[in-house]
């Protein structure tokens, strides 16, 4: 499974964690998250994420 950082604020999507606080559930791949998604620490959207 792949990580994905936001390139604001550091924050890191994993993928094999999903974020549970926000409803995701583990196993959710990054391009399989809502459209609207947003970076929990800052706001930005998917756009702004860089696969680590």
């Amino acid at each position: 499974m792949k990580k994905y950082v936001c390139d604001v604020c550091g924050w890191e999507y994993d993928e094999e964690a999903g974020c549970p606080e926000m409803g995701i559930a583990p196993g959710t791949k990054f391009e399989d998250l809502p459209d609207d998604f947003e970076c929990p620490e800052c706001g930005v959207g998917k756009d702004m994420f860089t696969e680590q």
